[in-house]
């Protein structure tokens, strides 16, 4: 049995910060264009070889291009670059190259609908075989068949989300899934929304690259951005705030003509570039005024790198307490790997519990241990889900 820490948390911050990158965000295209090759290759190391192989391809650099956003059109000067770098086991038969571009060219071209991969974008695959005494770690076992550990470090996660968490990732996920050629065509998916909570006060900053052929002048652009802050206070008002200030794309300069104009909607066409973990944690938030790992997870391979898994099971953990112990009001969970252990058998595990009023921590010692055990019981399953791409990490 690993060694398990229970403490009490005392929870009652009267500031919160919550923020999300959007899908068309730089960064967030880095993160899923990495965890989409990571995916692909896990699919195509299953189909010839009956189990996933060594791979970490989470090193992924997207530089931008160049653009010249107009009203009722406008045009990509230079395409973005994109360069998908990492180490994967290479074979004569597994096209790593391809699988990596086509891959993000599908993704670019379901997620970002006014972006034309094929034209506006130049991808360079730069993954290169894996160092041996990794591949060595990879290969080897524990007596169940769980892979090692192959990195020392750790996940965290907490649970409940909060109504402010809930909130950005309604507003992000609602934006996203709506039919976005025919209802407001205009906004595009480089969204980001930050939200500051005062005690009862809360302010949702949201920054949405608009998209100049959908948008016959100045006035349709600022219609299109008082459509998006009542739509943003609507979704804040189903979530419980009834009065929430919103304010979008608020480094406009009406007067002198500087607006958030894009041709593509996305800042990844001029005006920002993006980096592999820079963005969304696991959760797909960022969360300053919780604990947070730096860990980039996206890309990593899903089967024995700790720094995706832990990130994860963390956050599984920390709801499972909550879900399954009444008395257990907040739960944070911190887990440190060992490299070259059992993925199953972390260095450590701290809960940091905070409890509903009058109850001792001593009384639900028990039953959170059974609970944080199971977790790490149905590790395996865990993975299987990360490998066939049913856990998001971004």
């Amino acid at each position: 049995m690993f060694e398990l820490v229970v403490s009490r948390l005392e929870s009652a911050d009267d500031v919160e910060v919550v923020e999300r990158k959007g899908l068309g965000h730089p960064d967030t295209i880095c993160d899923a264009l990495a965890e989409t090759l990571s995916r692909n290759l896990c699919r195509e190391y299953r189909s010839r070889f009956g189990r996933v192989l060594h791979h970490n391809v989470d090193k992924a650099l997207l530089c931008a291009g160049k653009a010249a956003p107009a009203f009722g059109g406008g045009r990509v000067i230079e395409p973005i670059r994109i360069l998908l770098a990492g180490r994967a086991i290479a074979t004569e038969t597994i096209p790593i190259a391809e699988i990596a571009v086509e891959g993000s060219r599908s993704w670019l071209k379901t997620n970002l609908h006014a972006l034309d991969p094929d034209r506006d974008v130049r991808f360079e695959a730069l993954v290169r075989q894996g160092s041996e005494d990794l591949q060595a770690l990879f290969s080897r076992r524990d007596p169940e068949g769980l892979l090692l550990a192959n990195d020392t470090s750790f996940g965290v996660g907490h649970a409940p989300l909060s109504a402010v968490e809930r909130l950005v990732l309604a507003v992000d996920q609602q934006l996203h899934g709506r039919a976005r050629t025919h209802d407001h065509p205009a906004w595009g998916e480089d969204i980001k929304v930050m939200a500051v909570r005062k005690g009862t006060r809360l302010r949702l900053t949201v920054a949405c690259a608009m998209i100049g052929r959908y948008l016959a002048g100045v006035d349709d652009y600022l219609e299109q951005k008082a459509a998006l802050a009542a739509w943003v206070c609507g979704c804040a008002g189903d979530h419980g705030f009834a009065e929430c200030e919103v304010v979008v794309n608020a480094a406009d300069d009406i007067e002198s003509g500087s607006v958030y104009l894009t041709v593509t909607g996305t800042s990844a066409e001029g005006g920002d570039d993006g980096q592999v973990g820079r963005g969304n944690r696991v959760n797909g938030l960022i969360t300053p005024c919780r604990p947070m790992s730096l860990e980039a997870a996206a890309g990593k391979n899903p089967v024995s790198h700790v720094g995706k898994i832990y990130n994860v099971l963390a956050a599984r953990t920390a709801e499972k307490l909550v879900s399954l112990i009444p008395e257990v009001k907040e739960a944070r969970c911190l887990i440190v790997s060992k490299i070259g252990a059992p993925v199953d058998n972390p260095a450590l595990v701290h809960l940091h519990l905070a409890m509903r009023q009058g109850v001792p921590l001593e009384q639900v010692k028990t039953r959170t241990e059974e609970v944080a055990a199971a977790q790490f019981d149905q590790i395996s399953e865990l993975i299987n889900e990360l490998v066939t791409g049913t856990i998001g990490v971004f």
